[in-house]
């Protein structure tokens, strides 16, 4: 079997719209990976981190470029579901009837992104179970089915009530953002500013009726269709690595439900699709990186994961450091900074902790000794800081 034109097209279509969105955000090419693979498998994607991440930008560009109706909203604990599902139609309501105008609202959306989606109440999150579940929306009596592809839900941490892990566990994909690395920052502030100056335009040519300047590089109907090319995809030389690497998974602490165990192959199935393969390998394991329950999970994920690509030649992953080697470091800055003496040398060393606290966040969140210890650091150069500019 080999692929259809039009198929192919398509992909080179989605290829087309990872490469826009990579021109306009910097250090988000997982997020942009993983927001493209959800879609083509229809299925949910969380990303975890602070505000200000970018989070919200590039699925609104995202559902722009493949032209899919789009949903945003951000959830707290008084959000009425009117707010989401649409208001009570009064008239039909006068007739005996209970019915929601749904227009424009979540149940019609096609990519939706709900920001802090933890903090829904729990008349909310019942609605939303069975919407990204099964796609379909009780309105009163009526069982309707919604177009929903993916929902890409945000949260500033991942929740610790069993309920709320239940729900969460409805994410097939998740992925931890960190701001953008000291180093990277003019890219940052480049990009950002064309983005604020694109937003600027808009603004003016919708106030003078006329359309946005971004254009689609992919229609969503074509989207839909290759979601039905997953089974076609031959999983049968992969499945048996598959579950053992479920297995190897599972043995180093990672949870995996029942259900995200299924899901993972799917998205090794997109995976494989996506990069134009009809037999699926062991490198298109890549998505179970991002199928881990809690943050503390994801560097086991990524060391069972991390040798099988690259024995199989796939996609390459950053290593994160060892603890040790991390605490080697810290105590070489600690003996340093009682002789950092003048203020450019004591910024050059805060720029140097700062560079490794990121890597601690992002690779050791849970180690909370390295955290302790290079924040001490840091406490003692600003002080000594302050001290000299009040000299």
């Amino acid at each position: 079997m080999a692929w259809t034109k039009d198929t192919l097209d398509t992909i080179a279509r989605l290829d087309e719209v990872k490469r826009t969105l990579n021109e306009q955000f910097v250090d988000r090419e997982v997020a942009i990976d993983l927001l493209v693979l959800a879609a083509v498998c229809q299925e949910h994607l969380l990303l975890i981190g602070s505000p200000g991440t970018a989070k919200t930008q590039i699925c609104s560009c995202f559902t722009q470029l493949v032209e899919a109706r789009d949903f945003h909203y951000l959830l707290t604990r008084f959000t009425e579901p009117s707010e989401l599902f649409g208001p009570l139609d009064l008239p039909r309501f006068e007739e005996g009837e209970y019915h929601i105008r749904t227009d424009g609202m979540l149940p019609q959306a096609q990519i939706a992104f709900l920001d802090e989606v933890f903090q829904g109440s729990s008349a909310i999150l019942n609605t939303l179970l069975t919407l990204i579940n099964e796609r379909v929306f009780h309105n009163g009596s009526n069982r309707e089915t919604v177009p929903l592809i993916s929902l890409i839900g945000a949260s500033n941490l991942l929740p610790d009530d069993p309920w709320l892990c239940a729900f969460a566990d409805r994410f097939a994909l998740r992925l931890h953002l960190e701001p953008v690395a000291d180093e990277r920052l003019e890219r940052l502030i480049d990009r950002g500013w064309e983005l604020e100056l694109q937003r600027i335009e808009d603004q003016q040519r919708a106030h003078q009726g006329q359309p946005r300047r971004q254009v689609a590089a992919l229609k969503v109907d074509k989207l839909l269709g290759l979601h039905g090319r997953l089974a076609e995809v031959d999983m049968a030389p992969l499945r048996p690595v598959y579950a053992a690497t479920v297995r190897e998974l599972r043995a180093q602490g990672v949870e995996l439900s029942d259900r995200r165990a299924i899901k993972g192959l799917k998205l090794a199935a997109g995976h494989a699709l996506l990069r134009k393969a009809e037999v699926a390998e062991p490198q298109d394991l890549w998505p179970l990186i991002h199928v881990w329950s809690r943050t503390e999970e994801a560097e086991a994920a990524r060391a069972v994961i991390q040798p099988k690509l690259e024995e199989a030649g796939g996609r390459t992953l950053t290593r994160a450091r060892l603890a040790a080697d991390l605490l080697e470091d810290i105590a070489v800055l600690e003996a340093q900074s009682p002789n950092v003496r003048t203020e450019i040398a004591i910024g050059a060393h805060l720029m140097a902790l700062s560079r490794l606290r990121q890597e601690i966040l992002r690779d050791h969140r849970p180690n909370t000794d390295l955290r302790q210890r290079i924040e001490a650091v840091i406490r003692d150069d600003l002080g000594r800081l302050e001290a000299m500019q009040h000299v």
